[in-house]
């Protein structure tokens, strides 16, 4: 058995044998309503070493969180796309998609994982694992080009298809989703699913292999450790658990290529602060000018629980160091009389 020095960066397989490799591909893939785990394919719900599969993933719910309803789960593979109705087909059909979920065999590729995971793990009781998130995967190639990292500039999902270094589309559609979201928050709820549902949905997921092979050929061994790493990361942000995590899947090591390099990365870490009633302004201060003072000078990422929640809580990702920066600040920000 090999030891963790000696473990490499698993580069996900390929998604197929005929890779997707322009839109009008994608145009033409079949969708299929799940409301029985029967009508999934087999190689999905029995994950195996010998039939890796990497997936386009998404969730879609009514205040997708802890506390929401997860209402679909979207799995587009190389030659369709199903939709996993979790209101017909409730808990014993996404708990059957549990092994699938969970496992390092099958690759999820998701655009900002953090609250579809949160919505696994408090609703279902699954730890999303071994995901490619390709909004992580963006701001990596970024600065690999040598955009300078700048906070909170998070690329949007619409702003990544638009990209046309991946596909150049628009999607006016998801606009028109948000704007009845806006109007009517139960839309995912409702039952006989529309076609404009379907397609909506299905179309979340429709692009992700294709930006996921373009992703995996613009980045280089050390941005694809970081991948792994703060994927993992983003799937436990918001999963908070009394064991510190302990259950879940061991972190991606540092391979021997990039140990071996005098300027090898520094292993990245998750932390999670406990704000006391009454100060988180004092760490937000007016206008975010505090909070946005501290990310600008920590190389690390930090996120509130806000509305969604948890309110009280500030998590923070990143190397070691930068982490323990950032703590020490957001401390000393709650010792201010607001």
């Amino acid at each position: 058995m090999s030891s963790p020095r000696e473990t490499h960066i698993p580069v996900p397989p390929d998604p197929g044998d005929k890779p997707i490799n322009n839109e009008s591909d994608l145009s033409t893939l079949s969708i299929h309503v799940v409301t029985c785990a029967s009508q999934l394919p087999a190689e999905f719900l029995q994950p195996s070493s010998e039939r890796q599969l990497v997936i386009g993933f998404d969730c879609e719910g009514v205040d997708l969180c802890r506390n929401g309803t997860l209402c679909i789960m979207q799995l587009a593979f190389s030659d369709a796309i199903y939709l996993v109705d979790a209101i017909e087909g409730g808990e014993t059909l996404v708990k059957a998609c549990k092994p699938a979920l969970e496992s390092s065999y099958v690759t999820k590729v998701i655009h900002d994982c953090k609250r579809d995971s949160e919505a696994l793990f408090f609703q279902f009781g699954i730890q999303l694992n071994n995901v490619v998130d390709t909004q992580i995967a963006y701001s990596l190639i970024k600065e690999q080009e040598g955009h300078k990292r700048v906070p909170d500039d998070y690329i949007s999902f619409v702003g990544l298809l638009a990209d046309p270094s991946y596909c150049g589309i628009s999607y006016d559609e998801k606009e028109e989703v948000r704007v009845l979201l806006r109007q009517d928050p139960n839309f995912w709820t409702y039952r006989p699913l529309s076609k404009q549902m379907v397609r909506a949905a299905a179309d979340d997921v429709r692009f992700l292999l294709l930006i996921y092979h373009k992703m995996l050929e613009k980045l280089n061994q050390r941005s694809l450790w970081y991948l792994a790493v703060r994927g993992a990361l983003y799937c436990r942000c918001f999963c908070i658990s009394d064991n510190n995590y302990a259950d879940w899947p061991a972190l991606p090591p540092l391979p021997d290529n990039l140990i071996a390099d005098r300027h090898a990365p520094e292993q990245e870490i998750l932390s999670v602060l406990d704000v006391p009633p009454g100060k988180m302004g004092c760490v937000i201060g007016r206008r975010g000018v505090n909070i946005l003072s501290i990310k600008e000078s920590c190389n690390a990422e930090i996120f509130l629980g806000g509305d969604k929640g948890p309110p009280d809580k500030v998590f923070i990702i990143g190397p070691v160091k930068q982490v323990r920066k950032a703590l020490a600040m957001i401390r000393g920000r709650m010792l201010d009389i607001y």
